[in-house]
């Protein structure tokens, strides 16, 4: 993999090798950043702007300080500012409770980011300060509602040349997040699903929008479902078949279609009950959710019953379920430069395009937060970060 990325890389700049670097340091020394940070979990009032967050550092020879020009929300930016997650991720901050500080706050939210290289750690060579770039960046480490970020170089990928910041902003957690669960977790790639029926249930929000247009790349039968007054956008996106879920029962409204080979779920709830009696029965069908306990879990029972409790959960359903002949997974948002990659060559092909509700400047990112929280997104809400009015 790390071959390939570098391949790609000589193949950008005319086949040059990629440098062995040190350290590239800005031009002036700083200390402080304009951010928005949390101090506290609740609800949108303990959003707090502030001029002095702590500057990011490089602490690790492959990570990279990333200028962020826009970044954009999720709904997990949402739960984590009401805690959500919250034990599972600071075991994962500090596993060897090392830190003097035995607090997350203040804690900066956002996952995405579109930027510019800033700095590069001693032994990153694929890149070099001044490369635009694009990135998710994991849930435990400090987000992108800033002006600068920190990053693994194997969570950074180049920016697609054919978007500005702000759109390829909205692009990397829906789509590594899509993408995990469809190709990493579901088995789906180019090869193999072409003519494949696929269903996604939740279909125009981030992951769905995202999700509609990578099978369609990939040569599927789509069948999306939302609600009505996104059915055009579905249609452009590329979906053969669009159901409107508030229409009628949606389970009978599935039953009168064909069975399907994959079933992506963004919904949860009560539709995991019938979703996969859709499948077709003994052929390799797969459901996978992207609805799971797990975080909760932990939050609940605390670490080691929290884990139990989900191995055990996920266990017995799939084992339920194989019986049935079919197979049900649990996917996750999974940090990833080289999928990135290939995210990248399929924009760039103009395969997946962005799709984007909103645009904040940075001064308003309680109101996007707010806009977040009204639900039925079609598409993404992004901070154009540059902008601070």
């Amino acid at each position: 993999m790390l071959a390939r990325r570098a391949l790609q890389w000589a193949a950008r700049r005319g086949g040059q090798r990629p440098p062995v670097r040190g350290l590239r340091g800005s031009p002036r020394a700083r200390s402080a950043m304009p951010s928005w940070v949390i101090d506290r979990y609740g609800r949108n009032e303990v959003l707090r702007f502030t001029r002095d967050m702590v500057f990011p550092v490089i602490q690790y020879p492959n990570e990279v300080i990333v200028k962020v020009h826009a970044a954009s929300l999720n709904p997990i930016d949402l739960s984590m500012r009401s805690g959500y997650g919250a034990t599972a991720l600071n075991m994962k901050r500090d596993p060897l409770k090392i830190k003097s500080m035995d607090t997350e706050f203040p804690l900066t939210l956002g996952r995405d980011a579109s930027g510019v290289i800033m700095e590069c750690g001693l032994s990153v060579s694929y890149f070099k300060p001044g490369d635009e770039v694009w990135a998710a960046i994991p849930p435990w480490k400090q987000g992108t509602l800033s002006e600068f970020v920190v990053a693994s170089a194997n969570e950074v990928s180049f920016k697609p040349k054919c978007l500005s910041h702000v759109e390829a902003a909205s692009l990397p957690y829906v789509g590594l997040t899509a993408w995990s669960a469809i190709n990493k977790v579901g088995g789906l790639n180019q090869s193999n699903c072409s003519g494949k029926r696929v269903l996604i249930l939740g279909a125009s929000g981030g992951v769905g929008t995202f999700a509609v247009q990578l099978v369609k790349a990939w040569g599927a039968h789509v069948t999306a479902v939302c609600s009505h007054d996104a059915g055009t956008l579905m249609r452009k996106l590329g979906a053969d078949d669009v159901i409107d879920y508030k229409s009628g029962s949606l389970e009978q409204q599935l039953k009168t279609l064909p069975s399907f080979d994959f079933i992506l779920d963004n919904v949860g709830g009560s539709t995991e009950k019938w979703a996969l009696d859709l499948l077709k029965k003994w052929s390799g069908a797969t459901y996978v959710t992207l609805v799971t306990p797990f975080l909760i879990n932990v939050d609940r029972l605390g670490v080691a019953d929290g884990m139990l409790q989900t191995g055990v959960t996920i266990g017995s359903k799939t084992v339920k379920h194989l019986l049935k002949g079919v197979h049900y997974r649990w996917a996750f948002f999974m940090p990833s430069g080289p999928s990135l990659d290939e995210i990248a060559q399929l924009v760039d092909s103009g395969k997946i395009q962005p799709v984007i509700e909103q645009v904040f400047p940075f001064s308003e990112v309680p109101k996007a937060f707010q806009k977040l929280e009204e639900g039925h997104a079609r598409g993404k809400t992004v901070i154009d970060v540059v902008n601070k009015k």
